[in-house]
């Protein structure tokens, strides 16, 4: 863990009990300004959107964004818009939790549903986390490759030694990580803003497709495999993912503020929302120009490996570009390796934050706790075997059948967060729109509340109804029939069976609130008895002098 400046000795065991603050070592130990004006607490507020901002632009994203441009032109930044609009509802939502309550969603969640639940829910999500770090396991050993020309096998094996770089970031405080993984961002943005600026787009047509229309969701026509429908929920998929919002309900939670004072909770309230605002804006663009990439940088179909492979060899090769400027600086490598470059900061930065959500939930769901090192290591363990299994797998194919072997790999890993979002997204609207929870000024608003449940319908339905032609890719670009229908039978059992925790999550989380609603009740009671019973006192003694 962190090392804590209470008490720097302390060293912990590798498996300990937890049941105390957020993420403890760090909880409250960031200083903030009062009174010291706008941009100067907003700079001390400053970083956990970061921490959390990075999730929206992970190699996940990378490949969903690109290839939906290049595949349907501007149809789907309608879609990028959309989904970031909602990722910053339910991470201010995530983040006001954190501040109000005192406790990160994994906490409130196991605070009020039974013990079994919580594990169901728990290993759910620690499966999703797994699913999100296959993603940063293939990006950073891709880069690797593109880079040193490390052997695949190899790279994928260094993946796993990030974990000495997550030692030395415990060593140097929380403050110096945020500000290391804003660098990262900043790093990733730039490549793309370079890139993007070469291309020189048609920016008319950019922002008429931010307009959403009846082609966005169609399933036709279909270009190398994806439909506009398939593109939306992969983008959707890999944009709005559930382990952001236990991470923003934690680290929310590590500036030091007066939680006796309302006004301060709603200070911090407010300048976290901004905070978040800001850094998601950034992810929004870099989602954006990713898509734009894949338009203006490249001829239509012209990208016949839409992996990481693929892009990076097409940014070189100029036949596949689509101006003068383009090729001119294509020749020299410099669009290619800025690419590749940013793959990796961008792995790194997932490392990081895929890490201490970790943590999070294992100490909100079970109560336990282990070193970030010993987290690190035993999640991306497990995250590599699938790699290792997909690249000796195709070891004597051809160099794109490895490359789209892995690209699915990649794309596939994701649909699991399609089962594991509705469990942080209900739960959270619930809390956040309870007043027993929240309290009169903290809860949401009407509007924050239907515009949460419209966001948490709709995003449960489409990634349901896009879950049978996600289990029918795992057949194969060209599945028999009978596959296809064995596929679609395990979808329609996935979704009964996501259905019915949902229900049952929605009755633990109601009778959990009722119960904690009756114990405030009789504390408030036994509060007024004991006052009326001292002023009785007080009353007696005043008449008998």
């Amino acid at each position: 863990m962190f090392l804590n400046e209470n008490n720097p000795n302390h060293r912990h065991k590798l498996i300990e009990y937890a049941n105390g603050p957020s993420l403890e070592e760090i909880n409250g130990t960031v200083k903030v300004p009062k009174g010291k004006g706008f941009w100067r607490t907003l700079f001390a507020y400053s970083g956990p959107g970061a921490l959390v901002a990075v999730g929206y632009m992970d190699p996940g994203n990378w490949s969903t964004s690109i290839t939906g441009g290049q595949n349907f032109q501007y149809l789907l930044m309608s879609v990028i818009l959309m989904s970031s609009l909602i990722a910053m509802l339910l991470q201010y939502m995530a983040a006001k939790l954190g501040i109000v309550t005192r406790m990160d969603l994994a906490q409130a969640i196991r605070a009020r549903t039974s013990k079994t639940l919580g594990i169901i829910l728990w290993i759910m999500t620690e499966l999703a986390i797994m699913a999100t770090d296959i993603a940063e396991v293939i990006g950073a050993a891709i880069a690797l490759y593109l880079l040193f020309h490390i052997p695949l096998v190899i790279a994928v094996f260094i993946t796993v030694f990030d974990v000495l770089l997550l030692l030395l970031l415990t060593r140097i405080g929380f403050r110096k990580i945020e500000a290391i993984v804003v660098c990262l961002i900043l790093v990733i943005l730039f490549i793309f803003v370079y890139q993007v600026a070469l291309s020189d787009p048609n920016w008319g047509a950019v922002i008429q497709g931010f307009v959403p229309n009846a082609k966005t969701f169609a399933t036709s026509p279909q270009i190398g495999g994806e439909t506009p429908l398939s593109g939306a929920l992969g983008i959707i998929g890999a944009t709005v993912m559930p382990h952001n919002l236990y991470l923003h309900s934690a680290i929310s939670q590590t500036r030091k503020i007066d939680h006796n004072d309302p006004d301060d909770v709603a200070a911090a309230v407010r300048f976290t929302a901004w905070d978040s605002n800001i850094q998601l804006t950034a992810a929004f663009f870099v989602n954006a120009l990713l898509l734009i990439m894949g338009v203006a940088v490249f001829k239509t179909g012209a990208v016949k490996d839409p992996s990481f492979f693929g892009l990076f060899h097409a940014l070189s090769d100029t036949s596949k570009l689509s101006n003068p400027l383009l090729i001119s600086v294509a020749k020299s490598g410099v669009l290619s390796i800025l690419f590749a470059v940013a793959l990796l900061a961008s792995g790194q930065n997932s490392t990081i934050t895929g890490t201490l959500t970790g943590q999070v939930i294992m100490e909100g769901f079970i109560h336990m706790r282990m070193p970030l090192w010993a987290r690190r290591l035993v999640t991306r363990l497990i995250s590599v075997v699938p790699v290792l299994i997909t690249v000796g797998m195709t070891t004597g194919e051809t160099e794109i059948q490895q490359h789209v072997a892995l690209n699915n790999l990649m794309n596939n890993s994701q649909v699991f967060l399609a089962f594991a979002l509705p469990f942080s997204m209900l739960p959270l609207l619930m809390m956040t729109g309870s007043r027993v929870e929240m309290g009169k000024r903290f809860k949401n608003s009407v509007i924050l509340q239907i515009l949460g449940w419209i966001s948490v319908i709709g995003l449960t339905f489409l990634n349901m109804y896009g879950l049978p032609d996600s289990i029918t890719d795992f057949f194969g670009d060209n599945p028999a029939a009978a596959q296809v229908q064995t596929a679609h039978l395990i979808a329609y059992i996935l979704i009964a069976i996501v259905l019915a925790l949902l229900v049952w999550t929605i009755i633990d989380l109601y009778r959990g609130n009722q119960r904690y609603a009756a114990a405030l009740a009789e504390k408030a009671a036994e509060a007024k008895a004991k006052e009326d019973a001292s002023a009785k006192g007080v009353s007696a003694n005043g008449s008998a002098n």
